[in-house]
């Protein structure tokens, strides 16, 4: 289903370098301070993967944790082979020599926006940190919707014209930023877009940064990603991490793959100066684990299709609850998000509860129900836009045991508490979304925390 009202204008952020906390850390800090005073929550806010971190990894970074020199900047010889062998896997041959590893690949696709320079291109709507990021290095973002019912890709035509546009009014746009698949609409873009995209990228001279930290968990393990690389090898930097399919988003360890020829040689030399003077080198010990992990032995193969069948369960229950009340929702195609677009409901949801912006109806849902969701407008939407980012895989439990039983069953959506966490969104949402009408006589509604 299309996301509708999508303007073909593309916009730009504005130039000053201050910004605030990141959206999704300001949520789950909220839903936090919720919890510990005792209110129940429904935490849908931010990205995290919800799973324990599987044995074996922890096992490696025990092993791993008297590692306590420097190492280069480029990261150990052992991770940068380990994930060269992750791309080649996955019909990308790499040279370890254009691998660098970081702090988180969050950190990497700053240090790259910093190096690249001039304005950068994001899709609308993208992740929050792209354009604040791109805020921060001074030059500021130029939105570019995505197609409609695609994610993650600024439609090629349209991002021809406003680059075209911005330099005509002296603005140096020299970058792309992609996500496959995409945080927040969890869709994919069709492989033709991807490719029209690369040939619009190298008419423009452009690099593209491909941020695929999601690739592993397409629900249809036979649905394969289409990587600009594949099209635009030398012009294309790929990043992933371990936060998503692994479920480590706290050991903080990202890796970029730079584009192959002379190119990427200039920008990986580039980059290693700029990050040199910042992070030095990514942890030790966990660069250990990371080249375990990215070598795929088969415990941690098994692990990631279990993750997967998990999040497509819980996610596409979630989005049935959604549709149910009346939102517009395209159906998830991998992670763990959904995007619901209120739009149909926007007379009445502006009648009964004073909502106009999707800030408002994000706060509506914490504030008075205390379910944690992501506005729109965070991620570049206007904020008329009644859309919401949801995140699901905060629903599998409340502690390990929990969570890795919902790890292991055939039927996640029917254990107790997933299933209670189900049927209180729905409560929420037909709270939310009911006709004022039906309520004539009864006075104010009453919160429900």
């Amino acid at each position: 289903m299309p996301f509708p009202e999508r303007s073909d204008a593309a916009s730009a952020e504005p130039s000053s370098r201050r910004t605030g906390i990141s959206a999704t850390l300001a949520a789950n800090e909220t839903l936090d301070r919720m919890r510990r005073a005792g209110v129940p929550v429904l935490p849908m806010g931010f990205g995290e993967a919800g799973l324990p971190v599987h044995p074996a990894l922890r096992r490696e970074l025990a092993e791993a944790a008297g590692r306590n020199a420097y190492g280069p900047v480029a990261g150990s010889e052992e991770l940068r082979a380990a994930a060269a062998g992750y791309w080649a896997r996955r019909g990308v041959p790499t040279d370890p020599g254009l691998v660098v590893a970081g702090p988180g690949s969050k950190a990497l696709l700053f240090g790259l926006l910093l190096v690249i320079g001039g304005a950068v291109a994001v899709p609308r709507p993208s992740w929050v940190s792209y354009a604040a990021q791109a805020t921060l290095t001074g030059a500021g973002a130029l939105f570019v919707p995505t197609p409609p019912d695609e994610g993650g890709v600024p439609d090629p035509d349209l991002l021809a014209e406003a680059v075209r546009r911005a330099r005509r009014e002296g603005r140096d746009v020299r970058s792309v930023v992609v996500t496959l698949p995409d945080n927040p609409t969890g869709r994919l873009a069709r492989p033709a877009t991807v490719r029209r995209l690369c040939e619009v990228a190298r008419e423009l001279d452009l690099v593209i940064v491909s941020d695929e930290i999601y690739r592993d968990l397409v629900h249809d393990p036979g649905r394969g990603v289409t990587s600009p690389v594949r099209y635009a090898p030398e012009r294309t930097v790929v990043t992933t991490a371990l936060s998503k399919h692994l479920a480590a988003g706290g050991w903080r360890l990202g890796v970029a793959r730079m584009p192959d020829g002379p190119r990427g040689r200039v920008l990986r030399a580039d980059l290693l100066g700029a990050v040199s003077e910042i992070w030095s080198c990514a942890p030790a010990p966990i660069q250990g684990a990371a080249a375990y992990a990215f070598r795929e032995p088969p415990e941690l193969v098994a692990r990631v299709d279990r993750s997967r069948a998990l999040h497509a369960a819980v996610v596409r229950a979630v989005a049935g609850r959604f549709s149910a009340a009346g939102a517009r929702v395209p159906a998830p195609q991998a992670s763990f998000y959904l995007y619901p677009d209120f739009g149909p409901l926007a007379e009445r949801l502006a009648a009964n509860h004073g909502v106009h912006t999707s800030a408002d109806l994000s706060a509506l849902l914490l504030d008075r129900h205390g379910v944690g969701t992501l506005p729109g407008s965070a991620f570049g939407e206007p904020e008329s836009a009644l859309r919401l980012r949801v995140a699901t895989a905060l629903l599998y439990g409340d502690d390990d045991g929990q969570r890795l039983e919902a790890l292991a069953s055939p039927d996640p959506t029917g254990l107790p508490w997933i299933a209670r966490s189900l049927d209180r969104l729905s409560e929420v949402l037909t709270e939310v979304t009911e006709r004022r009408a039906a309520l004539a006589g009864t006075g104010p509604m009453p919160a429900v925390l």
